[in-house]
């Protein structure tokens, strides 16, 4: 057996992460191992959403992380590794100069991705928990910027699109009325001629959420007991949901927002259950990292 080392940053608008996952190569395919983990509350949605501009105290907090993280994969012997940026790299006027200020500084590619090549790789990372699922599925994953949303048949994607509905995007200026048409109209257009659906979700958000209400591995999230955590949450504080659930900071103030866009499209969809696989775009990063190593790429993490 043939194991080797890869990773995957992911720059949102709520964390920046990075994930370095080991690669065990046999004759039965590849299998994806998570080594670690790494997360960093750099929130840039704070002001990319209103500002449409990243504040210099936010760059720098930034590139003192990817020079961690350039370490970090050093370390780990990583053989390649990709960066992606996504909603608030994407809305900020200055996304472009940050990605050549990393670059400079920490020596690490950051490429800035569109909202449909963020759910196309989201929905790469889903291929294991095929087998439990519908014909038919509707993955959403929602981050601090975007929610992004893949409908796939067969196990083969057939829509993806991005929404401007994230949990920072909301907490700030409330979700626009006409964005949840979009999302509406292009859900009923999609989904309309395909049925029995598997409804799956994807997010730190919804991940913690599973934690709070002991979902057991394997098993759907209810709908009501999803609705009974939010209207929970929404009863106490942000100090209080920190202190009486043991929430982050970063957490405990998006977590409600990200629940009741969950519930909102549980509605639509006329579900009462989801899965909840825990896997995300980090892990759809690192598959699309190790295809390219296969075709050749390996990544450069000398110091700039």
């Amino acid at each position: 057996m043939d194991i080797k080392r890869f990773a995957a940053i992911d720059i949102g608008s709520n964390s920046v992460r990075l994930l370095i996952a080991n690669v065990l190569i046999n004759g039965e395919g590849p299998l994806f191992k998570k080594s670690a983990l790494i997360r960093v509350p750099v929130r840039l949605g704070a002001n990319a959403f209103t500002n449409h501009k990243i504040p210099e105290v936010s760059v720098n907090h930034l590139v003192e992380t990817m020079i961690a993280f350039k370490y970090l994969m050093k370390a780990n012997e990583v053989l390649h590794y990709k960066g992606c940026a996504t909603s608030a790299m994407r809305e900020a006027v200055n996304g472009p100069q940050i990605t050549k200020r990393i670059k400079a500084k920490a020596g690490v590619d950051i490429e800035i991705i569109s909202g449909n090549t963020e759910a196309n790789l989201i929905f790469n990372s889903q291929t294991a928990s095929l087998g439990k699922l519908l014909t038919n599925s509707l993955f959403v994953d929602v981050g601090g910027g975007s929610t992004e949303i893949t409908i796939f048949s067969k196990g083969k994607p057939v829509a993806a699109k991005s929404f401007s509905l994230g949990t920072i995007r909301i907490l700030q200026e409330g979700a626009p009325k006409e964005e949840w048409k979009k999302l509406k109209d292009w859900i009923k257009l999609k989904s309309g001629k395909l049925k029995d659906f598997s409804l799956i979700a994807s997010g730190g958000n919804i991940n913690r959420i599973s934690k709070l209400v002991n979902l057991k591995p394997g098993k759907p999230l209810p709908y009501k007991t999803l609705a009974d955590i939010i209207d929970e949450l929404k009863r106490y504080s942000y100090e209080d949901r920190m202190k009486i659930f043991d929430l982050n900071p970063d957490r405990a103030d998006v977590i409600v927002p990200a629940g009741e866009i969950f519930l909102t499209i549980m509605k639509l969809m006329n579900s009462d259950k989801m899965y909840i696989p825990k896997i995300g775009l980090s892990d759809g990063i690192v598959r699309e990292v190790f295809k390219e190593y296969l075709n050749g790429k390996k990544s450069v993490l000398d110091k700039p």
